[in-house]
């Protein structure tokens, strides 16, 4: 559904921050938003100039993101332009309390994950989120991939039977050494900004997520151990995780960012017992079924059928699409529903919203809890 651009504003994501410039790139790709507002950075001289730059006027380049939310809902109220929906693209500790703020304001919401740095927290917020009545989007950027989608329908059709067996890892090695994490992203090994946990909360939840999102069900139980390699380091930078599914189906879950050699190895595997899915992120336009007993197949972006990849693939067989048209495709979903008050044209589930962000932070609680209990088996009931 096309119409008129969207008012959009941006808290954090100044310069020198890499996801906000990816946030900027997804936005711009389809031309359904117009960055009109900012409170790009806490300190002043770095949020007026990234705003300049942004192309964002000064009398909409705020240095606190409480006046930026009051500002424009009065805007809003007043029909004089205020911003329609708002990116969060800050440390972890602000998502909760700034999504709040442009909730109560009557502005659309789409927030880097986690949701907040605690469960009770992000519960407290998709309450207020379901009430609002509001487009509120969590940014798993992975489920914005055709052949991801493609996965999610194949399981959904019944192509691997029933499931048995799933492995799913996110393998980085950018922690792996070196001194302590400096400048904009020093927050990263702060608890208080980061919240309790490290790797497990930066890309353990994305790997968890697209496991759920994909098989369609969510384990039961598990049983998990946290390590810290870094020399110094408070939170954990490697996490193990067995899992467990009320079917009798068995799960592995690895998460490290201390993995030499590896760049950002996400890979999906899940076994059901007619045939396996695999599905390698840094490969993300194939995606491999192996029937049981037959030839392994490999199906690319451009050539499948499945109405959930056509949705989001934007050019011809051949022609790769990445990790900005991933994020672009959460960006023109979260359009069209805007939009279209609140429904569009994407199916009830692709696009994650801040129930996905309670799903991950019920898994990262299980998991402190069960790493602090010797790796004991707990429910994530």
């Amino acid at each position: 559904m096309m119409g008129k651009k969207l008012k959009w504003g941006m808290v954090g994501g100044g310069q020198g921050a890499f996801i906000g410039a990816v946030h900027r790139m997804a936005a711009r790709l389809d031309d359904r938003y117009e960055l009109l507002a900012g409170a790009l950075s806490s300190r002043p001289e770095k949020s007026a100039a990234s705003a300049a730059e942004a192309g964002i006027a000064s009398e909409r380049s705020y240095l606190h993101w409480q006046e930026m939310a009051e500002c424009e809902g009065a805007l809003r109220r007043a029909g004089q332009g205020g911003i329609d929906v708002v990116s969060i693209v800050t440390p972890n500790h602000l998502h909760a309390p700034v999504a709040s703020a442009f909730l109560a304001q009557g502005i659309h919401v789409i927030c880097d994950k986690p949701l907040a740095i605690s469960l009770a927290q992000a519960e407290m917020l998709q309450a207020q989120a379901a009430r609002s009545g509001l487009v509120c989007v969590l940014t798993h950027t992975y489920t914005g991939y055709p052949m991801v989608r493609h996965a999610r329908e194949l399981v959904r059709q019944g192509a691997i039977g029933e499931l048995r067996l799933l492995q799913v890892e996110y393998a980085q090695d950018w922690w792996a050494g070196g001194p302590a994490i400096t400048g904009e992203g020093a927050w990263r090994e702060d608890p208080a900004m980061a919240g309790p946990a490290g790797t497990l909360g930066d890309v353990g939840v994305h790997a968890y997520q697209l496991a759920a999102y994909v098989s369609g069900v969510e384990p039961s139980h598990l049983a998990a151990e946290l390590s810290t390699f870094g020399h110094g380091r408070v939170l954990d930078d490697h996490v193990q995780v067995m899992l467990r599914y009320a079917n009798g189906a068995r799960g592995t879950l690895w998460a490290s960012q201390v993995a030499t050699g590896c760049e950002n190895a996400l890979t999906l595997r899940i076994y059901g017992t007619h045939a396996q899915l695999r599905f390698e992120q840094e490969n993300p336009n194939e995606l491999w079924l192996t029937p049981q007993g037959g030839a392994a197949q490999r199906l690319t972006r451009g050539r499948v059928q499945g109405q959930d990849a056509l949705h989001a693939t934007r050019i011809p067989a051949g022609h790769p699409e990445g990790y900005i048209e991933a994020f672009a495709q959460l960006y023109r979903d979260a359009a069209d529903r805007i939009q279209a008050g609140g429904r569009g044209s994407t199916p009830e589930g692709l696009l994650p919203d801040f129930r996905d962000g309670v799903m991950g932070h019920r898994f990262i609680q299980a998991v402190l809890d069960s790493s602090h209990a010797d790796s004991a088996w707990v429910s994530l009931a």
